[in-house]
């Protein structure tokens, strides 16, 4: 039998006894579940959270890309199709070195991995990003291990003051993006910013901030389905805006090295550990949003 965290409806879980999976592709493994994480998106899609496995038939430690492509598109393309499960070769051997803990970090750094490079990041750039939640930090302990310009990631960090009573949303977003260039000297504006909120205050700002030319990468996915967005702004910039989800090829392979190699220390991010039979618990508390002090392991 294999135990099972089960999402049956919004609120509505149970660890239950599965029968274990049929092998249905010359491609298909069984695989341990060691360790694992809860992402935000797994609130927003409703399905359990990526999983970092281990493979009993080879008997390997391996982290897990959790999705097979359509194998149809070019390494850099995404894929419309990407089915939430995995196969033998989306297995990533992990180095004698590394844990199961650090092996269930490699999606969220590949995650990383992917917004960077959506924004061509070169060495010696000033890259701004926005957001501290474990995807923003990443990504800038992604570009600090690339030689960005600008110990888990920001050499500044910028609380905006609150919007005074009166002021138009867009008009304060680009009052704030003022005094982010000048508080940090930015001149013109930074090479690159990733974004990794979703809240329309900081997409706002985000382009208010672009220096002409620069790339902006929206990957933050907020509970907001649409935002005013500064289009004339990034038009008389020749901002170039795109959008980052999920991974490319390289991505995870990437993300092991990483690790790895030491460049980025992912057990900093770890705040609370669970075990399996409380899952309901740890899905809880990544809902309202806190941590927890009762030192669960």
């Amino acid at each position: 039998m294999n135990r099972s965290f089960v999402l049956h409806a919004v609120k509505d879980v149970a660890i239950e006894d599965r029968a274990a999976p049929k092998l249905k592709d010359p491609w298909d493994i069984i695989v341990q579940v060691a360790q694992t994480g809860i992402c935000g998106s797994d609130f927003r899609y409703g399905r359990p959270s990526r999983l970092c496995r281990e493979n009993p038939h080879a008997r390997r430690r391996v982290a897990i890309e959790p999705g097979v492509p359509c194998r149809q598109l070019t390494k850099n393309q995404s894929c419309d199709y990407y089915r939430s499960l995995t196969q033998a070769d989306y297995c990533y051997p992990l180095p004698a070195h590394m844990n199961m803990e650090e092996g269930a970090l490699v999606e969220p750094v590949a995650v990383a991995v992917q917004i960077t490079k959506v924004g061509a990041m070169k060495p010696n750039q000033t890259i701004v990003v926005f957001g501290c939640g474990p995807i923003g930090l990443l990504c800038q302990a992604v570009s600090k291990a690339y030689a960005a310009k600008k110990d888990f990631g920001a050499d500044d960090v910028f609380v905006p003051p609150n919007k005074p009573g009166g002021v138009d949303d867009g008009v304060w977003s680009e009052e704030v993006a003022g005094i982010m260039k000048g508080r940090f000297h930015l001149g013109e504006g930074p090479d690159v910013i990733l974004e990794a909120t979703g809240a329309q205050a900081c997409i706002q700002t985000g382009i208010y901030v672009m220096r002409k030319g620069g790339t902006y990468v929206q990957a933050g996915m907020g509970g907001e389905q649409s935002v005013d967005f500064p289009i004339t702004t990034v038009c008389t910039r020749d901002i170039h805006v795109r959008g980052s989800i999920l991974y490319t090829a390289g991505c995870y392979p990437t993300a092991v090295d990483l690790i790895a190699s030491g460049k980025i220390d992912v057990k900093r991010l770890t705040t609370n550990r669970f075990k399996f039979k409380q899952g309901e618990e740890a899905f809880d508390l990544v809902r309202q949003g806190k941590e927890c002090d009762q030192g669960y392991h």
